[in-house]
């Protein structure tokens, strides 16, 4: 016999479980299905919301939507909180950009002058500066900039917080894995497990991060939209009463490489990431390790003092333009909600008002027009992409 709901939300990540959430919460009866609810790329993320520190050039789409992203977070966490009792661990000190040489500070400056030029609040900072705010900085580094709009929250409370919210708003959960979008006549008729089960719907949200595209009913270019895309990183720890080592999230870059440490009111340091096309691999390498590690005390020294407390590996749902894909798919009922890459935590609470205002026949924030899924499917048919840009975040 056939479940029926009025949504299906097919994967359990935080883009799956904040559209659930908000979905019951206007009032839908909601069945999410995912194998492993909670297991999914935010659960090997920093948890960085940082618009302005990751603004590149020709990324002018993606900076919108970004933007629009955090200054929706924090009412979006304050209420996740009120509901859950949990806190998700949002910190708003900004990010300092730090420069290990000649050379890095002068990309630095380049990218501090783009995103100045597009309106973004940026503070240059001298070396004595930059060890003012944060002390156990190498007194190599050249240089920096403070980016006060960015933010960032512990992305496995957030997670958390999200799947509380969303049993506490009585969403249905079936531990399966969608295999196919169930279409006929022209809509969308629920959907199809891996085990047999089949689900009735009026509408069926794809929301599977890198493996959106295994679902069968989409239409082929955005099946063939979404690939996984690897990244490593680190959870460091403090021994014994070491006091917190830094207060903002740095993002170094070394010799023309890239690190992030992310601070935990706890005291723990996230580092990473990776960027790896390396197919569905999870697996975590010495190589990355290595280079995290290595990066991570070149800035930092004391970084050699704290816990290897965790390594890890997530996939990441990347695009060809590097941009979600929000909204219907030309089949009645049918949305898909995937391919945010690196911003899956950040882009969540937007994501989700975006869907539910679909679902509930209102229109989304104009910032989203960009970003829908018919850019990929009208290039097919000979139309041009609009690029949300060239290089991933």
């Amino acid at each position: 016999m056939a479940v029926a709901a009025d949504v299906v939300v097919a994967g359990g990540g935080v883009i799956g479980t904040a559209i659930a959430w908000r979905a019951a919460l206007a009032g839908l009866d909601v069945v999410l299905v995912d194998p492993d609810v909670g297991d999914a790329a935010s659960a090997v993320a920093a948890g960085m919301l940082a618009p302005v520190s990751e603004a590149l050039f020709g990324e002018g789409a993606l900076l919108a939507i970004n933007l629009l992203a955090v200054q929706r977070f924090p009412s979006f966490a304050a209420e996740l909180e009120d509901v859950t009792g949990h806190e998700v661990g949002l910190r708003r000190e900004g990010t300092l950009a730090v420069a290990y040489d000649a050379g890095d500070l002068a990309a630095l400056r380049r990218l501090t002058d783009f995103r100045r030029s597009a309106g973004l609040d940026a503070e240059e900072l001298d070396r004595r500066a930059c060890r003012g705010l944060e002390p156990f900085l190498t007194p190599d580094v050249h240089g920096g900039v403070v980016f006060a709009g960015d933010w960032s929250v512990d992305n496995r409370r957030y997670a958390t917080a999200l799947r509380v919210a969303m049993a506490a708003a009585k969403v249905r959960i079936s531990r399966g894995r969608v295999t196919q979008a169930r279409v006929a006549g022209g809509r969308v008729r629920g959907v199809g497990l891996a085990d047999g089960t089949v689900i009735d719907s009026a509408a069926v949200v794809v929301a599977a991060g890198c493996w959106s595209g295994t679902v069968a009913g989409l239409p082929d270019p955005l099946r063939a939209a979404v690939r996984p895309v690897k990244g490593q990183l680190l959870r460091l720890r403090h021994p014994g009463r070491m006091p917190p080592v830094i207060s903002h999230t740095i993002r170094a870059t070394v010799r023309g490489a890239d690190v992030y440490l992310v601070p935990r009111a706890d005291g723990e340091v996230i580092v990473g990431a990776t960027s790896e096309e390396r197919g569905p691999d999870r697996t975590v390498t010495a190589g990355a390790v290595h280079d995290l590690l290595r990066d991570a005390m070149s800035v930092l020294p004391v970084t050699s003092e704290l816990i290897l407390a965790e390594t890890c590996a997530g996939l990441r749902p990347g695009t060809p333009d590097n941009g979600p894909i929000v909204g219907g798919c030309g089949i009645d009922g049918l949305l898909l909600a995937t391919g945010h890459y690196r911003n899956g935590i950040l882009m969540s609470p937007v994501t989700a008002d975006a869907i539910v205002a679909a679902l509930t026949g209102h229109g989304a924030a104009a910032q989203w027009e960009p970003f829908t899924p018919q850019r990929f499917t009208a290039e097919q048919a000979g139309a041009g992409r609009s690029p949300a840009g060239d290089r991933a975040r």
